[in-house]
């Protein structure tokens, strides 16, 4: 069985973490594969992720950004991805470092479940926009926001060529279910259930109390384009992590990927009991009864 491995080297034990899960991997008879960033900090550095001739399954080490960044290195390819924490909150992810042998016992076996992602995929198009641009596949969420400056910006947004508003915010998210408990649930949007297919539009920060977040079926293409004259140093942010800017003239479409992303899931532990559990939804724990 080929395995991928992704990590996070600024985690300090991650060298460690490795050499164990290297000693305990070959005796479970997986083929390790690494991703180059963290070769070198492997005791024996396993081949690179992109010489496997395939992948059964990709463990990601850190925390929900790491498991972001494993999903878009796939690339729409339907490879599992077991999330192990190494962090604090890890709300996407199924393990942690003290129940590693039970996880890769549940690899080797196939005894685990597995929760298909909606995943969206963007465009930049317009005048001067490159031919064929199409940007990461991401599992969270679309940002347009102001780059250098912190000020509002003026963004006209279309839900499948019909025009929704034109909003003045700090910026526009457009988010997948999963994407919904990140950046869009800060900014006042709402929970959606993974297993609902639908496409979130919140704004940040709008300069109008009438805005509300958006939620759309998820076969609906958001366009999001700026307004001159506040259309300098505008970026379209990919799950937080790769950005890509707006010049004046261009917009952004947003749609729903051809393919989604499987999250292993481990265990009876439902998506309600890991709001409460890492989010501390609706925890009233620290309250006594008087």
């Amino acid at each position: 069985m080929n395995v991928g491995v992704v990590g996070n080297p600024n985690y300090p034990d991650l060298s460690a973490f490795l050499a164990t899960l290297q000693q305990k991997a070959t005796s479970s008879g997986l083929t390790l594969y690494t991703e180059e960033r963290i070769q070198t900090l492997w005791p024996s550095q396993p081949e690179a992720i992109a010489a496997a001739p395939s992948l059964d399954c990709l463990i990601t080490l850190g925390g929900d950004g790491t498991l972001l960044r494993g999903a878009r290195l796939l690339n729409g390819v339907e490879t599992p991805i077991l999330g192990l924490n190494l962090g604090r909150v890890g709300f996407l992810t199924t393990a942690a470092p003290d129940t590693l042998d039970w996880a890769l016992d549940a690899v080797v076996r196939r005894a685990y479940t597995t929760e298909s992602r909606l995943t969206l995929q963007s465009a930049i198009t317009g005048k001067g926009a490159k031919i064929g641009r199409v940007e990461p596949l991401v599992l969270n969420d679309v940002v347009v926001h102001k780059g250098g400056v912190a000020r509002v910006v003026r963004l006209k947004v279309s839900v499948d060529g019909d025009e929704v508003a034109q909003y003045s915010a700090d910026g526009i998210i457009v988010s997948t279910p999963t994407g919904s408990t990140a950046y869009s649930i800060s900014a006042g949007g709402p929970i959606v259930v993974p297993t609902v297919d639908a496409i979130v539009v919140t704004a940040i920060c709008p300069h109008t109390l009438a805005v509300r977040p958006l939620v759309l079926p998820a076969t609906a293409v958001v366009t999001i384009q700026p307004i001159p004259p506040w259309s300098d140093e505008v970026l379209a942010s990919f799950d937080g992590q790769v950005g890509s800017p707006i010049h004046a003239g261009e917009r952004l479409e947003v749609r729903r990927a051809d393919r989604p992303i499987h999250l292993i899931r481990l265990g009876p532990e439902s998506f309600f009991k890991r709001l409460r559990k890492k989010l501390h939804w609706g925890d009233l724990s620290d309250r006594t009864r008087k």
